[in-house]
């Protein structure tokens, strides 16, 4: 089941979350997040009247895919950024797949005309995910973060919506 997120969800999501932040450059954040920090996080989306949906199946958060606004500035307010992780040993099971379909449409729905994804590089899953639902490679970013010691490049793949 897919349902937009609560504040009831954020023990579950910062769990996932910070598997990556952790143990992966999948992000560039370096810190756990805390449930508080994560129910902040959720509020502020959804105060911007953009979705952060999870799936659940039998009571349990497997993933999550939120928006956010671009940019700030009022020409951006038709372009999101979309992001979507997974709970950890289910990669490549239709998690992130279900997610992003569910959330694709919600931001069409919602007159969103550009979806943007930023990944890490490399990662040849989120890459292979994003290409699947139409996204194309739009920029390279070389070097643009540091994490575990080693420099990170960034790639952008866009979707018109």
């Amino acid at each position: 089941m897919i349902r937009q997120a609560t504040s009831a969800d954020a023990a579950a999501i910062a769990a996932i979350y910070n598997h990556y932040v952790l143990n992966t450059s999948v992000t560039f954040e370096e810190q756990a997040v805390s449930t508080e920090q994560m129910a902040e996080r959720i509020g502020l989306v959804q105060t911007d009247g953009l979705p952060w949906l999870v799936l659940e199946k039998n009571g349990e958060v497997l993933g999550y895919a939120y928006a956010t606004k671009w940019r700030v500035r009022s020409a951006y307010r038709f372009s999101a950024e979309c992001t979507v992780y997974v709970k950890e040993g289910l990669s490549g099971q239709g998690v992130g797949s279900q997610l992003y379909q569910q959330l694709l449409a919600e931001l069409k729905a919602l007159g969103i005309h550009l979806a943007i994804g930023g990944i890490t590089l490399p990662n040849a899953q989120s890459v292979a995910l994003h290409e699947k639902f139409g996204f194309e490679k739009c920029g390279h970013f070389q070097q643009v973060g540091f994490k575990f010691e080693q420099w990170r490049d960034v790639g952008y793949w866009q979707k018109l919506l």
